[in-house]
């Protein structure tokens, strides 16, 4: 034979000698000879072949314990199912990285909001587009309780996202609501939470959509100072004489990744839809 030391074999295949060692510890490729005396591996040309079918299964996807199976059978029939199983598992990937690439975005322009913001206290006049959201009420009203409080309530929305098969991408970007009829009513009353999804979600129960409004906004960065932050918007809404015509959006444009006291960091775009009286 035309020994290969395990070194020349991983040159020849442009692989690392590790990868070689690792595949001999699964049964995947074992050397065709080993020296007793040293434990020196070494292998023969033609187990390239079985290392080239290797990475053409990783390729395609296929864990090793799969590829491992597939040789061991020997079972050529059983193999169009097994591809066929694995472009059902691509094709969910490539879903999942769709969404990544859309939660990416939204955190990009999110984090060029937080960058751009106006000033501490500034309230600004936006046009803002039709939104979807998933909603879940947690029969607990946020503002009378902790942050802790609210941090059981996400828990609570995120095992709901899951039980409806949202993707976790979507959590990236939550907020709360305070319904219209509080506000009318004097209540700074909010059990809802929230998710914004994709405009081509699928409507189910949970999922409404925001209108078209002309909102008047005010960027608060703290959940602690919401509340005082969202009384200079409504006190501005009477002072300018304009109508509430829809519900208070309290969005978490970004979270920081800057903890004090292990809590979380929100930066809140509090914006409440007007026309004028």
């Amino acid at each position: 034979m035309d020994k290969l030391s395990i070194g020349r074999m991983a040159e020849l295949n442009h692989t690392s000698v590790q990868t070689l060692r690792y595949y001999d510890k699964l049964g995947l490729l074992k050397p065709e000879y080993v020296e007793e005396s040293t434990g020196y591996r070494y292998y023969a040309i033609k187990q390239c072949a079985r290392l080239d079918m290797i990475n053409y299964m990783k390729y395609l996807g296929m864990s090793l314990d799969n590829i491992k199976a597939w040789f061991d059978t020997e079972d050529v029939e059983s193999i169009p199912e097994m591809l066929r199983q694995q472009a059902v598992l691509i094709e969910r990937k490539m879903k999942e990285l769709d969404q990544m690439k859309k939660a990416v975005h939204v955190s990009i322009k999110n984090y060029d909001t937080y960058m751009n913001a106006p000033g501490d206290g500034h309230i600004v006049l936006q046009r803002v587009p039709a939104r979807k959201i998933y909603c879940y009420d947690s029969k607990v009203n946020i503002y009378e309780n902790t942050l802790e409080t609210y941090e059981y309530i996400l828990r609570e929305l995120r095992a709901q996202a899951i039980v409806n098969h949202l993707p976790m991408a979507y959590f990236c970007n939550v907020g709360s609501i305070i319904r219209q009829e509080a506000i009318e009513r004097g209540q700074f009353v909010s059990t809802e939470v929230f998710l914004f999804v994709d405009p081509d979600f699928e409507m189910q129960a949970g999922v409404e959509i925001i209108p078209e409004y002309d909102y008047l906004s005010i960027y608060c960065d703290s959940f602690f100072h919401e509340r005082e932050y969202a009384g200079k918007l409504f006190d501005y809404v009477q002072e300018h004489g304009y109508e509430v015509i829809g519900d208070y959006i309290c969005e978490v444009v970004v979270e920081l990744p800057i903890f004090h006291h292990d809590e979380r960091n929100m930066f809140m775009k509090l914006q409440v839809p007007i026309k004028r009286d």
